[in-house]
Formats: structure tokens, C-alpha cells, sequence
């Protein structure tokens, strides 16, 4: 039950990587590769435990939840390879999936039971006749305790952690506007940036009177408020638009404006052509 179950758990953390991959996050840097890593080692290691029962890979697969659950968690408060997260419904259930992963392959792991890829020699022999790890009964007597408190430990983070983070719901209020927006070369492109310098962003869904990225959206790609006016070397019309729920944004030749939370600072367009929340984004490019 505890392999099946265990298993079972990997499988469906590993679908929800997959999902996510497959609907934008494998055009972000780094973080596609990684999670396209995620997906092949969940689903391979899920394999390996239905198919072997053997007890060191029920191990490992217990670290591996617990190492993706704490990638998370580094990429929602800290952020990671440039990249921060916010708390998202898909995020709150691959992290609980994520602990009751570990907590039963550890579990797993712990019980008395017989390991291939251990030299036949490290078992010995009890009672009645069985195969056992020499120890293998403290192990168990102080791995389930102790794996219950690991357990506790993660969910506690886990929930800090997603109080702290930026969340999904309602509108996201836009940065103040009436600064000067200004340029930057970036890759040999002039695009315009915000007061701080950092890359402004078009989303392609968008018309020239609507914005539709609202709620996830919105906390990824927080909206630029207006009204904003040209710097130097600024070229183009600006003008602003109504948000639904209130808030007005600015917009740059007929496209709403947006920064985005992969970039740190000046200098950075991880955003571009980035496929993320039902649509592309492009910089905004000033024309000669």
C-alpha cells in the first residue's frame, strides 16, 4: 500500500510539473529545463518503486519530493535563477502532494524489507527467515517519528511561505504612475523601460482598450500605472487605459503596459517571448 500509494503521489506531482511546463513555463530560462527534470525523474523514480519495492529507491524518492517541495519554496520567497513565484492554486497542491510523498516513501524506506542494489551481504537473516538490513528495527523504531516531525517541519514552511507570497486572487492594484518612462539596449534592441529601468512588457492578447491579464496573471506581469510621460529618447504615443475593478494602466502604441517579476533590475528582459498565462510577451521596442 505504502509503494502504490508513494508512487502514486509522484506520478501526480510530476503531471502538475508537466502541466505547467507544457502551458508556458517551458519558455522561462532555467527554470524549463528544470522542471522538464522534474517531470522525467517523477514519473521514473514512480516506476522504479512500483516495479522493484526496493528500498533505497523508495529513499530517494522521498528526497526527491522534499528537494522539489524546498525548490518552491526557495523560488516563492527568495526567487530562483531569476525567476520568484507567487502562490498559485496548481503551487499549494504540488506542495501538499509533495510532503505526503516524502512522509510515505520515507515511511517506505524506514520499514524492514530487502534492497537489490545492496550486496547480499549486508542482510542478515532473522527469525523468521526474512531479509532485513543489519539494524534495520532502530532504524524503523526512530525513522517514523522522526520522518512525521520532518512532515510537520515542511508543512509549516510550506504555509509560511504562501502567506508571504504574492497571491491569485482579485486584481493586482499597478504601480504609481506619473514617473518618465526611458529606454534601454538590451540584446542590441532599444526597449522601454519604467522610471527604475526595468523592461516594459506588451501582452499579446490584449487589445488597445483591454487588458485580460487579471489575478495569476497580474502578479507575474504587475500592470503599469499611467498617466506616465516620455523621456528621452522616447518615441511613440502614450496613453492609458480603465482596468476592471478600477485603476488605470498605462499603454504604449495601443498596449498596456507591464514589468515582470523575473526581472531583478535594469538590464534584464527574461520576460521576451516568453509564452506565460494564455498568451506571448514581448518587450517593447522603440522604433528608430
Amino acid at each position: 500500500m505504502l509503494r502504490v500509494t508513494g508512487a502514486a503521489l509522484l506520478i501526480a506531482t510530476a503531471a502538475i510539473h508537466l502541466d505547467l511546463y507544457l502551458t508556458g513555463y517551458r519558455t522561462i530560462p532555467t527554470i524549463g529545463w528544470l522542471f522538464l527534470l522534474q517531470v522525467i525523474s517523477g514519473f521514473g523514480l514512480a516506476a522504479l518503486i512500483l516495479a522493484t519495492d526496493d528500498r533505497l529507491i523508495a529513499a530517494a524518492g522521498a528526497l526527491f519530493a522534499l528537494s522539489t517541495l524546498g525548490g518552491y519554496l526557495i523560488s516563492v520567497q527568495f526567487g530562483l535563477f531569476g525567476f520568484r513565484e507567487v502562490r498559485t492554486t496548481a503551487g499549494i497542491w504540488a506542495g501538499i502532494l509533495e510532503i505526503a510523498a516524502f512522509a510515505v516513501l520515507a515511511e517506505l524506506a524506514a520499514l524492514p524489507g530487502p534492497s537489490p542494489l545492496l550486496r547480499t551481504g549486508a542482510f542478515r537473516t532473522g527469525a523468521g527467515g526474512e531479509r532485513h538490513l543489519p539494524r534495520q528495527a532502530v532504524i524503523t523504531r526512530m525513522g517514523v517519528p522522526a520522518i512525521g516531525g520532518v512532515a510537520v517541519v515542511a508543512a509549516a514552511l510550506l504555509g509560511g511561505a504562501l502567506v508571504g507570497a504574492g497571491g491569485s486572487a482579485g486584481t493586482t492594484t499597478p504601480v504609481v504612475g506619473g514617473a518618465a518612462l526611458g529606454t534601454d539596449t538590451i540584446g542590441g534592441v532599444k526597449v522601454l523601460t519604467d522610471a527604475q529601468g526595468r523592461t516594459l512588457y506588451w501582452f499579446a492578447p490584449d487589445t488597445s482598450t483591454k487588458s485580460v491579464c487579471y489575478g495569476t496573471c497580474a502578479q507575474y506581469w504587475p500592470p503599469v500605472a499611467g498617466p506616465d510621460h516620455a523621456g528621452n529618447g522616447v518615441t511613440g504615443t502614450l496613453g492609458t487605459i480603465q482596468r476592471t475593478g478600477g485603476g488605470v494602466q498605462e499603454t504604449y502604441d495601443g498596449h498596456p503596459l507591464y514589468t515582470y517579476i523575473g526581472d531583478t533590475g535594469p538590464g534584464q528582459a527574461h520576460g521576451n517571448n516568453v509564452n506565460l498565462n494564455g498568451g506571448l510577451w514581448h518587450e517593447v521596442v522603440i522604433s528608430p
